[in-house]
């Protein structure tokens, strides 16, 4: 089994979670515009590198965690509502005009830290599980600037708050329940790389947001780092076997990179 690449760069996603009274939850997820330099037209979740500014709003925060993981919680809260227009971990009466204007901000160049300074918030980090950790080897020859230590948490969506697109990095999202998206896939309508179709496999056995956290809280999160063996005359992509994935390997030839 590979040593994970410890050149990769920090980075946070959320599976942000709407309860259905009339069938599985579903998930938001979002369709990368083609231009971007990686997962190119893939559906993913809502993340993506951390900040320097991050690592600051989150020594200001007095929230009891590994500084770490404090910073990865903070980075995928402004990536969803840079992404999104959600406000995952907000208070509950902060939403509307004021959290349209606060992301309105951001686009304009206004750091996620001074906007958070500015309307006196206190980001509540907790509402955000840890789900999994996904991490290169970095022996796959594949460009070192697409290496990310990526963090995957679970947050409950928000009430009473529109999903929008930002037109930059995604073009189009939707909600649907996770075995929905991976059948759309299957069927050709649209693509999914390895690390979230694993993701949205062990989604898939849960049908609300309280058995997917309480499957979180019951695995542990170690590095997933895939590694290249070969399996009856094919090569597979594989992972670890205890981490709560129904499904740990995958032909070779069948998989989507980013």
């Amino acid at each position: 089994m590979p040593d994970p690449d410890l050149s990769a760069r920090p980075a946070a996603t959320v599976v942000i979670v709407r309860d259905r009274a009339d069938g599985a939850a579903e998930l938001l997820m979002m369709e990368r515009a083609a231009t971007m330099a990686f997962a190119a037209s893939a559906l993913v979740f809502p993340g993506g590198r951390v900040d320097d500014a991050d690592h600051e709003l989150a020594a200001s925060i007095d929230h009891g965690l590994a500084m770490e993981d404090a910073v990865a919680r903070v980075a995928a809260i402004r990536e969803t509502l840079e992404e999104s227009g959600l406000g995952v971990g907000f208070p509950a009466d902060f939403g509307g005009a004021r959290l349209l204007a606060m992301r309105k901000a951001m686009v304009g160049g206004t750091s996620f830290a001074s906007e958070v300074k500015a309307h006196g918030l206190s980001l509540d980090l907790t509402t955000l599980v840890p789900f999994a950790r996904w991490q290169p080897s970095g022996r796959s020859g594949d460009d070192p600037s697409r290496a990310f230590d990526t963090r995957f948490y679970v947050a409950r969506a928000p009430l009473d708050q529109e999903a929008s697109v930002d037109g930059t990095e995604n073009v189009r999202l939707f909600w649907r329940s996770a075995a929905a998206i991976l059948e759309d896939c299957d069927a050709g309508d649209g693509q999914i790389i390895f690390p979230t179709r694993r993701n949205l496999e062990r989604l898939a056995q849960f049908d609300d947001f309280d058995s997917i956290a309480a499957h979180a809280h019951a695995i542990p999160v170690e590095k997933v780092t895939a590694w290249i063996e070969e399996r009856d005359g094919v090569r597979h992509l594989c992972i670890p076997p205890h981490l709560g994935y129904p499904v740990t390997s995958q032909a070779l030839d069948g998989v989507e990179r980013g």
